[in-house]
């Protein structure tokens, strides 16, 4: 029984319960509003909401959610706000520059999520930043400081700041610039400006970039201080023994006018203005230096060098050497005005040597490569062509001539030339010469008509007389002095040139043997040298003049310059064959009535070896002993 009262108990118990839960007021979600935006920045904005009824249960939750798309919710961005009932404020960040966003207020109880009215904005643009330039300071000819202050980053962050310069208005980060440390992005911040040029004025400007470009401060300007100059030197050319050419270019004036420029030199390093040093204008730019007064074999080291009022600035060392004295040089003039004892001859200096020149002229011998220490002429030129008269020379002799030049290294010689020179009678008659191998034959046939014992020749014109004559006797082609002589010489007969006192002291009239080593020499062998008659090939051409012949003239390579004068026949004492046939007694007898004899004619290019009748008149060629 105890145990069913105890049963009725418990559930009008449990039913009671119920009974008074049913009775008690249901909750609803909360009520609010969206508070209107505010603040509204690049990245942010402010809000916030009001929730005016907490549905009867307790707000646990609220905040601003957002989006760009309509109806944002929980779900999306949003904020945190505290609990309860009542209005807040809520920060919004993270956004989208010159983005449209929507926004609703929420709350949050025991029943779910309400959501106040929508709301939209637009984020704000980003712009460059605001900044201004620091005043220039501690200004040297190639720095300053300069810096900036940025009062705005432009709603972005700072990327990058500095100063640019120029020296033109307005300078960009195109051109020269300071890169400085980006810190907190705003705020001021120092600029180190280097690489200036001395004396230029520049503008300079602080730059502040973020992610919409790049703002610039106010314009400034300043005057960097004048430096000395810059040059360099240029390389050394045509050193000589006293001389040198060099220079230097000025490329930057130091901001100051170059009053002076030049090089210095010295045989020390590093050359100062004060000492040696040559002065070539002012201004910039390249200039040429000519250095002077040195001395020969010497090692000079060289500067250029430019002054303007803040001193004097130098250029790089360059080292050269002068060359070293040498002997001079000369040329040998040829020669002219050959006498029987004078002539003239010559030079030219080419160079000193690098010396200078003591001692100049021509000197000679019979030897070949005469030296200044025996005869010779002291003419005195230093430089160029001089003149020299060679005198005291011996008749008919080969000289060898060289001109001479002398400095302090010694004496120097041009080409050996040589010289024959003429020689003469006893009447003075003066004669050219030519060496033929090694004899000196003369070049014009024998005009005397007195012997070298100062005793006459007797003259014979009778031609019946002649050729009946056994003693000496010449005469002249047609007995015409005044047509013949100079041109052609006298005529003898054999026995003239028998007496061995014809030609002068020195000289005698050649022998057989005499001709052939001539004729050997222009190339004849030994056996046609030995024969009669015409013989050989061209050695009659090699002997007669160029010009002169009626027909037939020869090359005269020889210089024999033989010339036809004719002959006087032994038969009738007659006169022939002028212009066209020229004979030459020989020193040698053939037979008791004859002698030997050369011929040319204008028709053989060879030479006859023949005899003539001691009677015949023939010309004669002296032939030095």
């Amino acid at each position: 029984m105890k145990k069913v009262l105890k049963l009725l108990i418990f559930v009008f118990f449990v039913s009671g319960i119920v009974m008074l839960n049913g009775c008690k007021e249901k909750s609803d979600p909360p009520t609010l509003t969206t508070a209107a935006i505010s603040d509204i920045t690049v990245t942010g904005a402010k809000s916030g909401g009001n929730v005016t009824s907490d549905g009867g249960a307790d707000v646990t939750a609220r905040g601003v959610c957002w989006g760009t798309s309509a109806n944002p919710t929980i779900t999306g961005s949003k904020t945190t706000d505290g609990t309860g009932a009542g209005s807040f404020v809520s920060t919004i960040a993270g956004l989208t520059a010159n983005t449209l966003y929507y926004v609703r207020a929420y709350a949050t109880n025991s029943e779910g999520t309400s959501y106040g009215n929508e709301v939209s904005f637009t984020t704000s643009q980003i712009v460059g930043a605001t900044l201004t330039t620091a005043a220039v300071g501690t200004i040297t000819s190639t720095t300053a400081v300069s810096g900036g202050n940025i009062t705005s980053d432009g709603g972005a962050a700072i990327t990058g700041r500095g100063v640019c310069w120029s020296a033109t208005l307005n300078p960009t980060i195109a051109d020269s610039k300071t890169t400085d440390p980006v810190g907190t992005g705003t705020g001021t911040f120092t600029s180190n400006l280097t690489g200036l040029t001395a004396g230029t004025a520049y503008h300079v400007r602080a730059y502040a970039t973020n992610s919409s470009g790049t703002a610039y401060g106010n314009d400034l300007t300043f005057t960097t201080l004048a430096g000395t100059p810059t040059v360099t030197t240029t390389a050394v050319t045509a050193p000589t023994q006293t001389g040198a050419t060099t220079g230097g270019n000025v490329t930057s004036n130091g901001g100051a006018p170059v009053t002076a420029r030049g090089v210095c030199y010295g045989t020390a390093a590093l050359p100062t203005v004060e000492g040696p040093h040559t002065t070539d204008g002012t201004g910039d730019g390249v200039f040429v230096s000519t250095l002077s007064g040195l001395t020969p074999g010497t090692l000079y080291h060289v500067r250029a060098y430019a002054t303007n009022t803040a001193g004097t600035s130098y250029g790089e060392e360059v080292t050269f050497s002068t060359t070293v004295v040498v002997l001079g040089a000369v040329t040998t003039t040829a020669i002219t005005s050959v006498t029987n004892v004078a002539a003239v001859s010559g030079g030219n200096i080419t160079s000193n040597g690098g010396g200078t020149i003591t001692a100049s002229g021509v000197c000679w011998a019979i030897t070949p490569n005469p030296v200044a220490t025996g005869p010779h002429t002291s003419d005195g030129a230093t430089t160029g062509a001089f003149a020299s008269n060679l005198t005291g020379l011996e008749e008919g002799t080969v000289y060898y001539v060289r001109a001479y030049v002398t400095n302090s290294v010694g004496t120097a010689y041009g080409a050996q030339v040589q010289l024959l020179t003429q020689m003469s009678d006893i009447e003075d008659n003066i004669y050219k010469t030519v060496a033929i191998g090694t004899q000196i034959w003369m070049a014009e046939n024998l005009k005397t008509v007195t012997y070298n014992d100062e005793s006459d020749i007797p003259n014979e014109t009778n031609a019946a007389a002649w050729i009946t004559l056994p003693t000496p006797a010449y005469c002249w082609y047609d007995n015409d002095e005044t047509a013949n002589k100079q041109l052609y010489g006298a005529i003898y007969n054999w026995f003239v040139v028998n007496t061995g006192n014809l030609c002068p002291t020195g000289w005698h009239v050649p022998t057989d043997a005499d001709f052939q080593t001539l004729e050997r020499f222009l190339g004849m062998t030994q056996a046609q040298a030995e024969a009669f008659s015409w013989r050989g090939t061209d050695q009659g051409t090699q002997l007669k003049n160029d010009t002169g012949w009626t027909t037939g003239n020869g090359t005269n390579t020889s210089g024999f310059s033989a010339l036809p004068g004719g002959f006087r026949i032994y038969t009738d004492g007659s006169f022939f064959h002028k212009g066209t046939i020229s004979y030459f007694w020989t020193a040698t007898e053939d037979t008791p009535d004859r002698a030997f004899m050369r011929q040319l004619d204008s028709t053989h290019e060879t030479v006859e070896r023949a005899n003539a009748d001691k009677n015949a008149g023939k010309y004669v060629r002296c032939l030095k002993d």
